[in-house]
């Protein structure tokens, strides 16, 4: 009967830590995925301050920042679900921010061709009069 109860015993202290380290493990998985897209969205808002979103896309920027701070607030109090989804958030903006960066350079550039272009067409107009 003694070999029974030190069974169960030990079955039980097995499963408890069991349930342990799996607890552990998922938060080492949640921890290190937070991790990741913190990692991704800090990369991606430097990102767009470099190609010059602040000029451009001014709030697009700021949101993303803004969010940004709120992720890496909530890794530290240890909320990765709310972390990760406001990672996501200033990932997306900042890429928004990006994108419309890019398209208002093209146009600035697409303005500045035409004008080069009609300044070549005056030039060649007063030419051949």
């Amino acid at each position: 009967m003694k070999d029974i109860s030190g069974f169960k015993w030990y079955r039980t202290m097995s499963l408890v830590a069991f349930a342990a380290i799996f607890t552990a493990a998922c938060a080492t998985t949640e921890k290190r995925d937070t991790a990741a897209q913190l990692a991704v969205a800090r990369t991606t808002v430097a990102d767009a301050v470099s190609a010059g979103a602040g000029e451009y896309a001014a709030v697009e920027l700021k949101t993303a920042q803004e969010n940004l701070d709120a992720a890496e607030k909530a890794a530290i109090a240890h909320d990765y679900k709310v972390a990760v989804r406001l990672g996501e958030k200033a990932q997306i903006n900042a890429q928004l921010a990006s994108s419309k960066t890019r398209a208002a350079k093209a146009q600035k550039a697409a303005d500045a061709l035409k004008d080069s272009n009609r300044a070549l067409q005056d030039e060649m107009d007063r030419t051949t009069k």
